[in-house]
This record gives C-alpha cells, structure tokens and sequence, in this order.
C-alpha cells in the first residue's frame, strides 16, 4: 500500500503547475526599440481602420462583397495569385532576418510579444513593481488587494474589447461598427468575432503569454535549422564571467571570479523566464531584456559592459571575422535573391495587372437569330469588373471574323459606351452582327474586345467565344 502511494507521489511531481513570471522593468537601449517598435506597431493597428481613402476606408476586407481594399489597390478574388506572392514573402522574409539575427522577429515585432508588453504596462501601472506584484500575489485576499485586480482587469478586458472590435474593422465599415457596438445592435456574427478574438487577446496576452511562445508557437521548434555559426544571438560571455561571485565573497577573493556577480538581473528581466547563462535555449525571444538589464549591473559596479551580448558562434569560439564577411554567406545571399526575385516579380506583376476584367457568357436560348436588316445575330452576357479606382466608360469590339461589328444591346441603352462605376461590376448584353453575305463557318471562334475609355493608358481586355451561323447553301 506504502509503495503505491510513493509511487503516486513520485508520478504527480513530475507535472509541476507553471508558476507565473514577473519581469521585472528593464531600460536601455534594446528596450527603447522594443517600446518603440510596441507603440507603432499597435498605433498601426488601431488606427489603420479609421483612415479614408477616396470617400471609402482605406483598409477595408469587405468579404460579402469579395473585395479587398488596400489605399488606391482593390484586389479581387482573380486576384488570388497576388496573396500568394505576399504570403511567400512574408516567409522568405522570416527567413532572411531569422538567418541573420535569430529570433527578432519574436523579440520585437511578433503580435504576442506586443500586445503581453501592453498588458504588463497595465499590470505594472496597477500593482506596481515586479517585487510589489509578488508581494500582491502572496499576500491575502483584503479589499485592496480584490480592488487592484478588479482594476487590472477591467483594463485588460477592456482593452481586449477595443482590440477584437478593430479586428472586425478590416471586414466592415470600423465607425458603423462602432456605432452598432455601443447601441447594441451588432448582428450575431460580428458579435461572435468581436468577442472571439478579445477573448483570444485576454488569454493569450494577460495568462499564457510566455506559454504560447514556448509550447504554441511552432517558430521555435524549427528555428534553429535557420540557425548557423554567424547568426546573432543574445549570448553570455561564459570565459569572462565565470566562476561567479557575489557579496563580500566576490571582494576577498576578486582575482578568482569572474565579473558575473550572480545578481540574477538577467533571469529576472526575462519575459520566458530562462536563464541565459546556461546557454541558447529555444525559449529564448532574443528581446535583449538580459543584455540591457546586465549592462546596466556592470556600469554601476564599474566593469565594462557587453557581458551578455548579442554575438555569434564564431565569435564565441574566437574568430575574429569581419561582419561583413559574416553577411556574405551562402544562406543569407540565397535569401537574399530570393527575396529580392519574389518582390520584383510582385511589383511587375501588380503593375501589369489589368483594371478591367471581363466573362462573357453565350446566349443559350438560341444560337443564333436574324436581325431586322438580315443580318446574323448572335447575343453574349457581359460582365465587366471595373478594378480600377475611378468611373469607366467601355466600348465593346470584335476580332477574328470578316464583316462581324459589336455593339451594346439595345436594352442596355441606345449610347455608345457603358458606364461602370469604380470597384463594381457591370452586366451588360452584346450584340454581334455579320451580313449574311459574308463568308463564315457554321461555328467560329471570335474575340470580344471591351475598352475602358478613362485614364492615361486605358485597359483592353479580350476574351474568346464563338459565333454561330446558319449552315451555308451551296
């Protein structure tokens, strides 16, 4: 019976519950760029979805009516291949900076890590200091401590809210959903999302943070096959900082320690809570929390700086190479390539990109009829996508037949042209003619021609059917 229970004892302590981290604040020049590169990016955010561009919102994925808007670009859903392009460069870019820094892409610029910092600072503005927040966790519950995080709370809660409506800004119209949001009249599915993603904000940033990076996030699993010897990487300087020493031990025996004085800065401005003396570990961000915090340790104590840094392998084992010469490397050149090859071929692409876009659809009632002056008539549906940021006027011609002229049906209106108003799409009949007379096949391929007739360079779009006859009488 005793060895069960030892044994069951033995089991459950392998399962240790994560206790929460508490970093403690850290300044210096790393974490000025962090907080800078916060304040943008989530400035950014916030913002974007209330910026106008031509009477519409500049950034608007309007999915009812497949469009996406991006300032004076509207992509379709023909439009497919350009999102292709930028998911493929996001990734080359992850790569590319991850080959020549690490992580620091997750340090200073991954959303998690972004939007944990804002909610620390709230947390930080409450319950005060890393050693006030412990004090708080610990102490009994009183009024104080039920009203201090009442308060944090409410911000965090709050601010989640603010962050899943802005979410759903990008897919309809931010300022109707705003106004929909405080009359409570948001219809379910926005309510849905609005709620679904503040949720997701609250949870991921307030209490996993660091679990997400650590046991979510497949980033860190594979970043080190991105990882070579000449990558940067926050990194302890083990040769000068060993053996360690601190207090009055460190002062009798100066000569035989290290400058590490085991002051523990280093663990305690980590946001994953890892301990970078013991080497690079994967649940590293490369935030360079350690390196400010430790600098910081060593000018008060008179030694130089620069104890943990951001360093590479090579220079870790002694090399002493030239950074430019540690750029210039295969991998980082291959990237390189690729991603300068990709984001031509996206620019060229998006500039050749045709505004107009035209399908055209037979009429199948009949193949073919005779129109008042006897001549052979054959009647297309139109639809033309105006992917342009201005109104259209589009003339129709034909190719590829002898004889044969194009021009709008009648029932569209007697005028010339065709009107289509920017980013929306017009249906339109065609009528195309060919006197009797005139030498045709039962059935032949022809070309319809739809021209914009607005702007510098105006847009054709041409598109193949086929005509139809009466058979030929010997």
């Amino acid at each position: 019976m005793s060895n069960s229970i030892d044994k069951a004892s033995s089991e459950s302590s392998l399962y240790a519950k994560s206790e929460k981290i508490y970093p403690r604040e850290v300044a210096g020049q790393f974490q000025s760029l962090r907080w800078i590169s916060m304040y943008a990016l989530l400035g950014l955010y916030y913002i974007l979805p209330w910026v106008s561009w031509n009477g519409r919102q500049a950034v608007l994925f309007d999915l009812p009516a497949r469009k996406f808007h991006i300032f004076f670009l509207t992509f379709w859903p023909q439009d497919f291949f350009f999102l292709s392009l930028l998911l493929i460069l996001a990734g080359l870019s992850l790569f590319f900076f991850t080959a020549i820094a690490g992580r620091v892409w997750c340090g200073f610029a991954c959303p998690q890590t972004v939007w944990t910092e804002a909610f620390v600072m709230m947390e930080r503005w409450v319950e005060g200091s890393r050693a006030q927040q412990i004090k708080l966790a610990r102490a009994p519950w009183s009024l104080l401590k039920v009203r201090k995080r009442a308060l944090k709370h409410t911000l965090w809660i709050s601010f989640s809210l603010f962050t899943g409506l802005t979410f759903v800004g990008y897919f309809q119209p931010v300022s109707e959903l705003f106004a929909e949001f405080f009359k409570l009249e948001l219809s379910g599915w926005a309510l849905f999302w609005v709620v679904f993603y503040g949720f997701a904000t609250y949870g991921n940033a307030g209490f996993m943070r660091e679990q997400v990076c650590k046991y979510m996030c497949p980033y860190a699993r594979f970043q080190s096959a991105m990882f070579d010897k000449d990558t940067l990487i926050v990194a302890y300087d083990e040769q000068r900082g060993e053996p360690r020493g601190r207090g009055t031990k460190r002062i009798e025996s100066r000569s035989s320690k290290g400058d590490c004085v085991d002051c523990g800065i280093c663990v305690q401005v980590c946001p994953t809570g890892i301990d970078i003396r013991e080497g690079l570990q994967y649940e590293c961000i490369a935030c360079a929390a350690c390196i400010d915090g430790c600098d910081d340790v060593m000018q008060k104590i008179g030694l130089p700086t620069g104890l943990i840094r951001y360093s590479t392998q090579s220079q870790d084992q002694g090399e002493s190479k030239p950074l430019g010469k540690a750029l210039w490397r295969p991998r980082i050149i291959i990237y390189g390539l690729l991603l300068v090859t990709v984001f031509s071929g996206f620019i060229v692409a998006l500039s050749l990109r045709s505004s107009v876009q035209v399908d055209i659809l037979r009429d199948r009632n009949a193949l073919f009829r005779w129109s008042q002056n006897n001549d052979i008539e054959n009647s297309y549906q139109v639809r033309v996508m105006n992917k342009s940021q201005a109104r259209q006027h589009y003339s129709v011609s034909v190719s590829g037949l002898d004889g044969a002229t194009a021009r709008w049906s009648k029932t569209s209106g007697e005028s010339l042209s065709r009107v289509v108003e920017a980013g929306a799409i017009g249906e339109f009949n065609v009528l195309v003619n060919l006197p009797a007379s005139a030498d045709y096949q039962r059935s032949q391929k022809i070309s319809l021609h739809v021209t914009e007739s607005v702007g510098r360079t105006p847009q054709t779009s041409v598109e193949e059917t086929r005509f139809w006859g009466p058979p030929r009488r010997n």
